[in-house]
């Protein structure tokens, strides 16, 4: 199982609309990079991600799992180029992870979040989400 990070924006969508998703999940939508396409065309039923708020909050506040493999992003209007896996949530991170504590995490400090700040969908390595886990709360992580 590989892990991820996905970006949104709550005024955008929140995780409390993704929980309210259900176990259906819904079509992560809107990516128009193609490092971030790539990296759900890389994603495998079951990958567990991070779901982190960006620009407002600034932390990561819960776990999803891919539940439907790349496929056309229904909001790409005919252009074939742009691809989205579904997620669905898993469980609150206990403690939500700001931005700020994992910058000043020294385990941390090559994470994409770190690195690649504006990437929406990133990968994250089996040490990080060990790390970030831990940090927020979670004894047990979902694998």
């Amino acid at each position: 199982m590989a892990h991820w990070l996905y970006k949104s924006e709550p005024s955008s969508w929140s995780w409390q609309q993704q929980k309210d998703a259900g176990a259906k999940g819904t079509e992560w939508t809107g990516v128009r990079n193609y490092l971030a396409r790539n990296n759900m065309r890389a994603m495998q039923i079951g990958d567990k991600g991070f779901f982190y708020h960006s620009n407002d909050g600034l932390e990561i506040v819960g776990i999803v799992e891919v539940c439907a493999l790349a496929h056309p992003d229904s909001t790409a209007k005919d252009d074939p180029r742009w691809e989205c896996v579904d997620i669905r949530a898993v469980r609150d991170m206990p403690n939500p992870v700001s931005l700020k504590d994992i910058k000043a995490n020294p385990k941390l400090s090559q994470m994409s979040l770190v690195t690649s700040m504006r990437l929406s969908v990133q990968p994250v390595t089996d040490e990080e989400w060990l790390e970030v886990c831990r940090m927020g709360g979670l004894d047990n992580p979902p694998v």
